[in-house]
């Protein structure tokens, strides 16, 4: 099977896989565990989700992360990894409902909180908040759209567009951040508040970034990936 009919596969029959299974899959996609249950139906455990943490710390530290190029998000990845699992582990999140008949958007919300985003906390990548929670409704979720956001996610374009439904076609400009910025925000997925704070002063650091004295929502993005 190719990547894109196991994820297909797993979109339409994950239910009937058990979670050794998923975890295993998880494994050869490359992807972390709770996004291959997400995306199979089936509930997250508490243990692989982000702990309870102030959500304005958590926006603050998204918009800090998008201000480093290649080699500082390597650093600061590797800021995060080594810290202690602090904070005590979240309820379950319950799985998405079997009939409903687009799961995209529900696969979406759960991506976006296997990570502890919500709409605000979410990095501008060109959309409004609108536009996003458009799609989290289940109002469109255009191919330009899945490529916003698919690199803060730590996803590909392709592979979101293939839980979409979307068919793949040429795209007039590249990504606003690629899959490094999102390897940054799953290295982050199990830290406190305390812990989110350390990082985003250390991503300043790394970044230089200028201190405008008032929120500013927008980096310039993130040119030049390695990965092409």
């Amino acid at each position: 099977m190719t990547r894109t009919d196991v994820l297909r596969d797993l979109l339409d029959n994950g239910r009937d896989c058990d979670p050794p299974r998923l975890e295993a899959i998880a494994a050869e996609l490359g992807l972390p565990v709770a996004d291959v249950l997400v995306v199979a139906g089936h509930p997250v455990p508490g243990r692989l989700l982000p702990p309870d943490r102030d959500k304005n710390v958590m926006r603050a530290f998204a918009y800090r992360v998008t201000h480093c190029k290649h080699p500082q998000l390597a650093t600061l990845r590797e800021f995060l990894l080594p810290m202690p699992d602090e904070g005590a582990a979240p309820e379950p999140r319950p799985a998405r409902d079997p009939a409903d008949p687009d799961p995209f958007p529900a696969v979406l919300h759960g991506l976006m909180g296997n990570r502890g985003f919500g709409v605000r906390e979410f990095p501008f990548v060109g959309l409004s908040m609108s536009t996003i929670r458009g799609m989290l409704g289940g109002a469109w979720h255009r191919l330009s759209q899945l490529q916003a956001v698919a690199g803060p996610l730590g996803w590909s374009t392709k592979d979101l567009a293939t839980l979409a439904g979307e068919p793949l076609r040429p795209l007039e400009h590249g990504p606003m951040f690629c899959h490094h910025v999102g390897a940054v925000f799953l290295a982050a997925v199990r830290r406190t508040t305390e812990q989110l704070v350390r990082a985003a002063r250390e991503a300043d650091r790394l970044s230089a970034r200028e201190n405008h004295g008032a929120w500013q929502p927008v980096s310039e993005g993130i040119d030049d990936c390695p990965d092409g």
